[in-house]
């Protein structure tokens, strides 16, 4: 594979005009086109129609565009991140995650990032909201679900799944359910991102649609955890967020095996932003805490 010629076909796409990719890549005409038409013969593909007036991307041409775009700006970042990784960090650094990550997640995350580099300072911006970066001067982002933002450099941490809960109170009064068809005969609550009526359950090698009938309605976590708490009935909980209730003997998994989903969680940061000494830093101390976080459901 050349690179040469895919950088030398994305700055075609990009500029609509041989002549003009030719000027802003410092070389002639005729060698851009070679370029491209070697590519073409190599993958077996017309990517570029070509008349004496215009250019057209044909559909192959589109797809291999989008995904050399993304390639090309995983180079870049990957440059960006040896750069950076030579400098000290210092200065401010703004980041951001839904509410009920970063109420768990972001606290050792960012007293582990500023005991190590004491001259950085960090702003956390937590919200439902998808923020936007260059508006709100995010320079990181903590993602949960699938990505649609292409202009985005992702780093995958993990999944993570909803399960089962209930409190030792609930349990000790109305007993745990041994199968899945078992929570019909039980007092479920709802969280508002799942389906509130049917619940989803796998144990890895089987799926079943549960249907439940809740008394209760909560679309935030730690609200529906305290009703959990309080003995109200069994609900789904993020993996993530129970930790510190079972240990403290104020939750217990119930129907252990099963949970409801698996959603990636990643790192996510501008494409045109390219890293530098805070970021990388941050990065590299986040992928670290946060793949040990999620590596278990």
């Amino acid at each position: 594979m050349d690179l040469n010629e895919a950088v030398v076909f994305i700055k075609v796409v990009q500029k609509g005009s041989f002549t003009k990719a030719a000027q802003d890549l410092g070389m002639p005409v005729s060698t851009v086109s070679e370029k491209v038409t070697s590519l073409e013969r190599r993958l077996g593909a017309t990517l570029i129609q070509r008349t004496t007036r215009k250019l057209s991307i044909t559909p192959v041409g589109q797809a291999y565009f989008k995904r050399c775009i993304v390639g090309l700006e995983e180079f870049k970042a990957a440059d960006s991140e040896v750069i950076a990784s030579r400098a000290e960090p210092q200065g401010l650094l703004r980041i951001t995650a839904p509410i009920e990550f970063g109420v768990d997640i972001l606290p050792p995350l960012v007293a582990n990032y500023t005991k190590k580099f004491p001259k950085t300072e960090v702003e956390t911006l937590l919200t439902q909201r998808k923020v936007d970066f260059l508006n709100d001067e995010i320079d990181a982002a903590i993602r949960v679900g699938k990505l649609n933002d292409s202009s985005l450099i992702a780093r995958k941490v993990g999944t993570f799944s909803f399960v089962p809960m209930a409190s030792p109170e609930y349990v000790k009064l109305y007993g745990a359910p041994k199968t899945p068809e078992d929570l019909a005969k039980h007092t479920c609550l709802a969280f508002a991102p799942l389906d509130s009526r049917v619940w989803s359950l796998s144990d890895g090698q089987m799926n079943l649609k549960i249907e439940v009938h809740p008394r209760l309605r909560a679309d935030e976590t730690e609200i529906h955890k305290g009703l959990i708490m309080e003995g109200m009935g069994i609900g789904l909980v993020p993996s993530f967020c129970a930790e510190k209730e079972i240990k403290a003997e104020r939750l217990v998994r119930v129907l252990p095996g099963w949970y409801s989903g698996v959603i990636p969680v990643h790192i996510v940061y501008p494409s045109q932003r390219f890293m530098n000494a805070n970021l990388s830093a941050f990065m590299k101390i986040a992928l670290e805490y946060l793949q040990q976080k999620f590596n278990t459901r």
